[in-house]
């Protein structure tokens, strides 16, 4: 048994069952035992491998975009680029040494930013940009960016906010709780809270008995915060993340360990645990602070700022293993099996600058 399930289990056996954001949000979040304070969980040797670790080519098309959105901002200075969640820093590394590229003076004139709740991480992320000559610094919340133009982005950062999570029994909707079964043992039950049917997705009108319904209100929290900023000083946020572009019912908490899955209550702290991200209340939210938004999928965004013509220039003078190494790149990447469809993309910008 973990320590931090023991916690849990103490816990609710003091206190009662827990809803499944608290749950979530202990497991990731702990100061002394959660999944995100106390390891390194990416690449090969951790629990899962984000888009960044996949291919360079990743990062320098995503710079591309935040690049040509300051551009048609009308190139303002002073500006933050950031990046909020931004895992063990090779994003960002991807993206600085393409901006030194495209606009060297860029480099020398922005100030970049990287918005981390983790001190281990934030550790992690230092050692990776070591050798930048930009001016970077940390930050543990959007709140204390400079108030100048901000371009943004977020990879694989929503799925990691807590969720909510709603089960259809009898006439209403409880909310779904973990408790303890009759052997002490970590149990999802129905529990005595019930919401609104107007606050789950539309779907849930006809769901059956047993359906369970996600919402997350702390994701559309922290897209506000993040849309007022932009609407407030300009700039422009592109996020990714898998899920889905139209609101639906089902369960979609889930654990990984050892890039496999695993039962969400079987190892508090030791596990990733993740939601699918629902993309209609974020763009909702970010178009009700007057904000342009853009939906599409992750091949879709890629393809459309030229993953294959990037790939074509790295390939061109390597060898024939490293070409087939940047051909999986690009089908992991971009592809219809994997995270081409999975992932989705959202492009949010003032409403006059939308392209």
């Amino acid at each position: 048994m973990t320590r931090l399930k023991e916690r849990i289990i103490g816990l609710i056996g003091a206190a009662g069952p827990i809803p499944v954001s608290e749950y979530m949000a202990l497991c990731l979040f702990d100061p002394d035992a959660g999944y995100y304070t106390t390891r390194e969980p990416f690449g090969a040797a951790g629990d899962f491998i984000t888009a960044p670790e996949i291919s360079q080519m990743f990062g320098e098309l995503v710079a591309v975009w935040l690049y040509q959105a300051w551009q048609g901002a009308g190139r303002p200075l002073p500006a933050t680029f950031a990046e909020i969640g931004p895992g063990r820093g090779t994003l960002m590394n991807d993206m600085l040494r393409t901006w030194s590229r495209l606009d060297p003076a860029l480099t020398g004139k922005a100030s970049f930013a990287l918005i981390e709740t983790s001190p281990r991480l934030a550790e992690i992320q230092k050692q990776t940009l070591a050798d930048q000559d930009a001016k970077l610094a940390w930050h543990q919340t959007i709140d204390t960016l400079p108030r100048q133009p901000l371009f943004i982005v977020g990879n694989e950062l929503f799925d990691a906010v807590p969720i909510r999570q709603f089960v259809h029994v009898g006439e209403s909707w409880r909310e779904r709780v973990v408790g303890l079964d009759g052997a002490d043992e970590l149990r999802f039950f129905a529990g005595a809270g019930s919401v609104d049917p107007a606050l789950l997705p539309a779907a849930a009108t006809d769901a059956p008995q047993g359906a369970i319904a996600e919402i997350a209100p702390a994701r559309s929290a922290l897209m506000a915060v993040i849309a007022e900023r932009i609407a407030g000083q300009g700039g422009a946020g592109l996020f990714i993340d898998y899920g889905h572009l139209r609101p639906g019912i089902g369960d979609t908490f889930q654990a990984l360990r050892r890039h496999r899955r695993e039962d969400v209550l079987a190892n508090p702290g030791e596990a990733d645990l993740t939601a699918h991200v629902d993309f209609t209340p974020l763009a909702d939210m970010a178009r009700a602070h007057g904000l342009d938004v853009q939906l599409s999928t992750q091949g879709e965004f890629l393809l459309g700022m030229g993953l294959l013509e990037r790939a074509g220039t790295l390939g061109a003078d390597a060898d024939a293993k490293t070409r087939q190494a940047i051909s999986e790149a690009v089908e992991r990447l971009a592809g219809r099996d994997a995270m081409g469809e999975l992932f989705k993309v959202m492009k949010v910008l003032p409403a006059a600058k939308a392209a």
